[in-house]
C-alpha cells in the first residue's frame, strides 16, 4: 500500500495529559502534511484544531469520557454537543464498560441510543471505543450486534490507555459482525507500518495512532 493511501486510514492522535497548544498545531501541520484522515484530540483544543484545519479534508476527532466511559449518558450527550458545537466533526466515545460487564445492556443502549440521535441530528461521525481488553469475546460480541442496532458508524477497539491495544483478533472478530453495516478503528499500540497493514487486512477502515508518521514514513 503506497503511504498516502495508508495515511488516510490514520486518525492522528495526541491524548495525552499534558498537551500545549503548540503540540496540537504541530499535529494539526503534520495532518494536513500527509494527508491523514483526522485530528484526534481532548475536547479542550477542538476549537483550536478547528481554526487549524478549517476548510481543508483534515477532521477535526475528539474523545468523550475518555478513557474510562463511567459517566452518565446524559453527560456523554452534552459533552458531544458542545464538542460539535466547538467543530469536532467525528466524536469517539467510550461506553459503559461497567455497565457491559455488569450485563446492563438496559443502559448500554439507552447510552448508545442517545449518542447516535445527537450525532446523526448534526451529521458527525460516531465512533464507539469497546475497551476490549477488558471484556470477554461474548461480550464484544454483545456490544456489536447492540452498536448495529442504534446504527454506529465505527467500532473502535481500544483508548490505548487500557492493560492492552488493539489486536488482529479482536479486529476479525467485530468485522465479522459489523460486515458492512459498520466499520472498524484499530487503535492502542499501532507503532509500525507493519502493525497498521495487519489491522487493515483484519479489517480496519481507520487507524487510532500517535505514531502516524512512523508507520507512513518507515
Amino acid at each position: 500500500m503506497e503511504s498516502k493511501q495508508l495515511a488516510g486510514y490514520i486518525d492522528h492522535t495526541l491524548l495525552k495529559p499534558n498537551i500545549t497548544n503548540a503540540q496540537v498545531d504541530t499535529l494539526c501541520t503534520e495532518a494536513l502534511e500527509y494527508s491523514f484522515a483526522s485530528v484526534c484530540i481532548p475536547a479542550y483544543f477542538v476549537k483550536r484544531a478547528k481554526h487549524n484545519l478549517d476548510n481543508t479534508p483534515v477532521k477535526v476527532c475528539t474523545v468523550i469520557d475518555f478513557p474510562f466511559g463511567y459517566d452518565y449518558a446524559s453527560a456523554k450527550v452534552e459533552s458531544i454537543k458542545k464538542a460539535i458545537e466547538f467543530g469536532a466533526q467525528e466524536i469517539d466515545a467510550v461506553i459503559n464498560i461497567p455497565a457491559v460487564k455488569n450485563g446492563d445492556w438496559k443502559t448500554v443502549k439507552y447510552e448508545l441510543d442517545s449518542m447516535r440521535t445527537i450525532t446523526k441530528i448534526n451529521d458527525a461521525l460516531l465512533k464507539i471505543i469497546f475497551e476490549t481488553c477488558y471484556l470477554t469475546s461474548q461480550e464484544i460480541e454483545m456490544l456489536a450486534h447492540a452498536c448495529l442496532e442504534f446504527d454506529i458508524d465505527y467500532l473502535k477497539t481500544s483508548t490505548g490507555f487500557g492493560t492492552g491495544g488493539a489486536t488482529v483478533e479482536d479486529v476479525k472478530l467485530m468485522k465479522s459482525i459489523a460486515g458492512d453495516k459498520a466499520k472498524v478503528k484499530a487503535s492502542g499500540g499501532i507503532r509500525t507500518r507493519e502493525d497498521a497493514l495487519k489491522m487493515i487486512e483484519a479489517g480496519a477502515s481507520r487507524i487510532g495512532a500517535s505514531a502516524g508518521i512512523k508507520i507512513v514514513t518507515s
